[in-house]
């Protein structure tokens, strides 16, 4: 499949869901695999559009590519805001998940549906570029 880009506008999130639609039947994916794996991305790029762009003022876009091969699809998402490592926050949200209701900050759980959705989930910088990568183990073929 061809690589994506786009804006750092949350217009920009029916685009990136069209295109993991796509790539899900690319792959195979059944109904289930393939809802975890947008429900993961639409977190992931929201999250980069609001936190990493919008609301830090930086510029940039995000670029998406799929790789698919006989045993997984693998997503990569990429963009160029500031470092932000999903597991560290991801850390602060289960220490709060045991909390009683009413004393729980709003928010915090899309990260954790997210890399919890998917079969693996990996963060790298490398170099300006924020990277998540998502994979999605393929049904086994009989």
């Amino acid at each position: 499949m061809e690589s994506l880009t786009v804006s750092k506008t949350l217009d920009s999130l029916q685009t990136i869901a069209k295109y993991i639609k796509e790539a899900a039947i690319v792959a195979g994916l059944d109904k289930k695999a393939s809802y975890n794996l947008r429900l993961a991305v639409e977190e992931i790029a929201t999250n980069i559009i609001l936190y990493g762009y919008q609301e830090t003022g930086c510029e940039g876009v995000i670029d998406l590519r799929v790789s698919i091969d006989e045993q997984a699809l693998t997503l990569f998402i990429e963009d160029t805001s500031e470092a932000f490592d999903p597991f560290l926050k991801l850390n602060v949200a289960l220490e709060q998940i045991h909390l009683p209701i009413e004393q729980r900050p709003i928010g915090g759980l899309g990260l954790y549906l997210a890399i919890h959705g998917v079969d693996k989930f990996l963060y790298e910088r490398t170099g300006n570029r924020n990277r998540n990568i998502l994979v999605v183990n393929l049904p086994k073929q009989l």
